[in-house]
C-alpha cells in the first residue's frame, strides 16, 4: 500500500461503498472515514479485505492520508449533513484543495458552497451520480461541476471510473461551474420520473384495457426493448413482469399502488415553474407520485365516484403498436422539455452547457440509458443551437409518425376512464406547440379587465404594452407588471 491515498471518500452507505471499491478496482488507492467509525472497521474486514483501501478514524486522520491537492468526496445524505461534513474538512485542508459532494444535492446549494468553499482557497465540485448501486460499482453516469480549477485533478479519477459506452468514451465530462453538475443531475432525474411514468400508464392500460397477464406484458416489454425504445427502463420493466412470488405468481401484482419520491422530481418541476419553462409531462408525473400517496382515500373514492367500465373489442395487436407509437412519442416530448429548461438555467446562469455531450454522459450507466440519447447528441451536432428538440428532423419525422396511434391511444384511454396524466399531458404540449395561435390573447383580455395587466397588439411592435378601460369605470393606469 502506498504512502498516500488518491483520493479520500466520507460515507459508507451503498453507494459510498461501491464507488470506492469501483476507484480501488481501477487502481486508485482510497482513504475511507464514515462518522460511525465501526462501519469503516466492518467494511475494511468485509468487502474491502486486502484490497488497496485504508480506513481513518477521523476527519484529521483522512485529511493527513492524502496526496496534494487532496480530493475528498462526500457521499452523504443531501442537506445540512453536507454543511457540517464541509465544516468538519476546513479546517485541515491547505489551499488547492478539493471537497466533492456526489450526493443528490439541490443545485442551489451548491451554488452557494462552491463561492464559499472557493472564497477560503479551496475548490469544489457538485457532481451527479446516477446508476443505482450497480453503477457506482460497475460505472455510473457521472455529471461533475463547480470549481472548473478541480476538474484537471479529478478528471483521471471520474473517467475511470465512469461507465464507458462503445467506443470507450467515458460517460463523465465537465458540465459547468457552481451548481450546473447537480442541476442537470436534477433534470435527469426528473426525465427519469418522466420514463416510468410513461411506462406505468402503458402498463395500466395494458393490464385494465387489455386484461393482459404480467407474462404477456413481460413479451411485449421484451419485444418492445430490442428496437427504438432499447433502455434500462424497458428493460426492467421486462424483468420486473417475469419475477414471481414464492408461490409463482407474479410479484408485481402483490406490490401496493403508492410510490415514494426523494424529491428530485419535484425540483425539477419547481426549476421549471421558476424559469418560466412549460415541463408539463415531468410536472404529472411528480403529481401521479402524490395521488398514487393517498390510497386509503382513493380506495373509499372507488367506492363513490364511478365512470366507465374498460371494454376493449378492437384490434389488440394494433393497439399494442399504437401504444408503444404512444410511448416513443411521449418520451421525445419529455426530453424535449428537460432539455428547453437546460438551456434556459444555462441562459440564467451562465453555463456552457455541452448538451450533446450531456446525452452522451446519460448513454451508459445512468437510470435513463438507452439507444434514444445518441439521437439527441446526434441533433445538438447538426444544430448547436437548435430551440427545442421536436424541431430536429428525425424526431420531428418520428413524432409525425407516430402521431396517429398517439391519438387514438390518449382518446381511447380518456373515453375508457383509464387514467393516462403523462402520455395525455405530452400530447397536448405537443399540440400547444405546433399551435401558431393560442387562446393567451383572451387570457390577456381577462388580465387587463381586472387587474389593468396590458396586452400587446399583433397590428403593433412586440414590447408596446395597452391597456383597455374594459367597463368605463376604471380610468387609465395600468400595472406596472408584466411578464410573459
Amino acid at each position: 500500500m502506498n504512502k498516500l491515498s488518491d483520493i479520500g471518500l466520507i460515507g459508507l452507505a451503498v453507494m459510498g461503498e461501491n464507488l470506492v471499491l469501483n476507484m480501488e478496482s481501477k487502481g486508485f488507492q482510497v482513504t475511507v472515514f464514515n462518522r460511525t467509525v465501526q462501519k469503516v472497521d466492518n467494511f475494511l474486514a468485509g468487502r474491502a479485505k486486502g484490497k488497496n483501501i485504508r480506513g481513518a478514524h477521523s476527519i484529521e486522520e483522512l485529511v493527513k492520508s492524502l496526496k496534494r491537492p487532496r480530493k475528498i468526496m462526500m457521499m452523504v445524505k443531501a442537506g445540512s449533513a453536507v454543511d457540517d461534513t464541509i465544516n468538519l474538512l476546513l479546517p485541515h485542508l491547505e489551499k488547492g484543495d478539493i471537497i466533492i459532494d456526489g450526493g443528490n444535492t439541490h443545485f442551489p446549494d451548491t451554488n452557494r458552497r462552491t463561492a464559499m468553499v472557493e472564497s477560503k482557497g479551496f475548490l469544489y465540485i457538485g457532481t451527479g451520480v446516477s446508476g443505482g448501486e450497480e453503477g457506482a460499482l460497475l460505472g455510473p453516469s457521472l455529471m461533475p461541476g463547480g470549481s472548473k480549477a478541480a476538474w484537471p485533478e479529478v478528471k483521471p479519477i471520474f473517467q475511470a471510473i465512469a461507465a464507458k459506452v462503445e467506443d470507450g468514451t467515458p460517460c463523465c465530462d465537465w458540465v459547468g461551474e457552481n451548481g450546473a453538475g447537480h442541476f442537470v443531475k436534477m433534470v435527469h432525474n426528473g426525465i427519469e420520473y418522466g420514463d416510468m411514468q410513461l411506462i406505468c400508464e402503458a402498463y395500466q392500460v395494458m393490464r385494465d384495457l387489455l386484461h393482459m397477464s404480467a407474462d404477456e406484458m413481460h413479451d411485449v416489454f421484451k419485444e418492445w426493448n430490442k428496437g427504438e425504445l432499447d433502455s434500462y427502463l424497458i428493460e426492467i420493466t421486462r424483468d420486473i413482469l417475469a419475477y414471481k412470488d414464492t408461490d409463482g405468481n407474479p410479484l408485481v401484482d402483490k406490490i401496493l399502488d403508492t410510490a415514494g419520491q426523494k424529491g428530485t422530481g419535484k425540483w425539477t418541476a419547481v426549476a421549471a415553474l421558476d424559469s418560466g419553462i412549460p415541463l408539463t409531462l415531468i410536472g404529472e408525473a411528480v403529481f401521479a407520485r402524490c395521488l398514487s400517496a393517498v390510497k386509503e382515500e382513493r380506495v373509499k373514492a372507488s367506492k363513490i365516484l364511478h365512470g366507465p367500465i374498460a371494454e376493449f373489442k378492437g384490434d389488440k395487436v394494433k393497439f399494442i403498436n399504437d401504444l408503444k407509437d404512444a410511448l416513443y412519442a411521449s418520451k421525445i416530448v419529455s426530453y424535449a422539455q428537460g432539455y428547453s429548461l437546460m438551456e434556459a438555467a444555462a441562459k440564467e446562469f451562465g453555463w456552457k452547457l455541452n448538451y450533446g455531450g450531456i446525452a452522451l454522459m446519460w448513454r451508459g450507466g445512468c437510470i435513463i440509458r438507452s439507444a434514444f440519447l445518441g439521437k439527441i447528441k446526434e441533433a445538438f451536432e447538426n444544430n448547436p443551437s437548435i430551440s427545442n428538440l421536436l424541431l430536429d428532423p428525425f424526431f420531428n419525422d418520428k413524432v409525425e409518425k407516430a402521431q396517429k396511434g398517439w391519438r387514438n391511444i390518449v382518446s381511447t384511454a380518456v373515453s375508457q376512464g383509464i387514467p393516462m396524466p403523462s402520455i395525455s399531458s405530452a400530447l397536448a404540449y405537443f399540440d400547444g406547440y405546433r399551435c401558431e395561435r393560442l387562446p393567451a390573447n383572451l387570457l390577456q383580455a381577462q388580465r387587463d379587465y381586472f387587474g389593468a395587466h396590458t396586452y400587446e397588439r399583433t397590428d403593433k411592435t412586440r414590447g408596446e404594452f395597452f391597456h383597455t378601460n374594459w367597463t368605463g369605470r376604471g380610468g387609465t393606469t395600468a400595472s406596472t407588471t408584466y411578464t410573459v
